[in-house]
């Protein structure tokens, strides 16, 4: 179906997300893992979105992790208010329904865990880096921990493969991420017997950090191709789904392109586990220097990694919102520049 957005004409007209197996990513052979890395590039240049297999994350530790959301999420919510997001000093906790608003001014209707890198080092403080807010449910921080580890090592992975893939040293990202404020989200949808099946839920948008590796369990997720049609992201077993974001175009100059996306409602209860991938906090993020030349040019204004995610994050969420409206807080310098980033389309919920 033809979206009410022009496509992104660099992208082709895919039909299907491509599927990259990683395995070789972590090979000692340079010749199997440039491969890998190239299969990966292919698919971040022409699409944008991908699926990838031969991850390593174990299916138990994929189900001790949801089993524990679930149990989590069926608490009385004067439980779960004990670990409040607004009471964490670095955006961890428990996120009530109406807490968000996101491109547009209507409440989205779930609820949600965030959990972030565990920073425990008092001498190392940002908005969006600290220690996470843990509640006392049995057996939750161990095995969301093992999960949010898992996946960070991908993410560790990928970075490499998309360094190779831009024909740069594999090391060229992963320097730079030592305490990243990558953020883990177990996102509960309860079911709503009035809600139509395939009306619009989150509207068509970009995401505004380098890319995410999303466990989905139910269906809903829409991409835009070139062409301008919305294409559907079936579920596949032991598959993660990833999406270049924001700052990854940044850093390519371009190269790589971040994708919109949109999300269906469905009445079906249903979970999402998104992890948003990024650099350390205090990271420059601009065109890399051996991807711009006289014939290609920087293309973006650079930005800092975390005050980007911090400053996005503060016009989203209610009590940063409150804060920023009692002067407790501040936008970041520059972050009004930064509005094209984390971008919607002119679809709406």
């Amino acid at each position: 179906m033809p979206a009410s957005t022009p496509a992104n004409t660099r992208h082709t007209a895919f039909q299907s997300l491509p599927m990259v197996d990683i395995t070789d990513l972590a090979s000692t052979d340079p010749a199997r893992k440039l491969a890998a890395a190239q299969a990966l590039g292919k698919a971040a240049r022409e699409v944008g979105f991908l699926y990838i297999t031969g991850h390593g994350v174990e299916p138990t530790v994929v189900e001790r992790l949801k089993q524990r959301t679930q149990q989590y999420f069926a608490q009385p919510k004067a439980e779960k208010m004990r670990h409040y997001i607004g009471q964490s000093s670095n955006h961890s906790g428990y996120v009530p329904e109406g807490e968000e608003q996101f491109y547009s001014n209507k409440p989205d209707a779930k609820e949600a865990y965030d959990i972030g890198f565990d920073c425990t080092d008092p001498s190392y403080r940002r908005p969006m880096v600290g220690p996470n807010q843990w509640p006392t449910l049995p057996g939750f921080k161990e095995d969301v921990t093992a999960y949010y580890n898992a996946v960070l090592d991908v993410s560790h992975r990928l970075f490499e493969g998309f360094a190779l893939a831009l024909g740069l040293p594999e090391d060229r990202f992963t320097r730079h991420i030592t305490r990243p404020p990558s953020q883990l989200r177990l996102v509960h949808y309860p079911y709503n017997p009035e809600v139509r099946t395939d009306s619009p839920g989150i509207g068509a948008h970009t995401d505004y950090e380098c890319f995410t590796i999303l466990l989905p369990t139910a269906p809903g997720l829409e991409v835009i191709n070139g062409a301008g049609e919305w294409i559907d992201v079936p579920l596949v077993d032991n598959a993660f789904v990833i999406n270049i974001s924001d700052m990854l175009e940044l850093l390519s100059n371009g190269a790589f392109l971040a994708t919109a996306h949109r999300v269906r409602k469905v009445a079906e209860e249903r979970y999402s586990f998104p992890m948003f991938c990024n650099m350390d906090y205090d990271t420059v993020i601009a065109p890399l220097p051996e991807l711009v030349s006289a014939e290609n040019p920087p293309r973006y204004e650079p930005l800092i990694c975390g005050e980007h995610l911090y400053a996005q994050t503060m016009q989203t969420f209610a009590y940063l919102k409150k804060r920023l409206a009692q002067g407790e807080i501040a936008l970041p310098t520059g972050s009004k520049e930064l509005a094209s980033f984390g971008r919607k389309t002119e679809e709406q919920p």
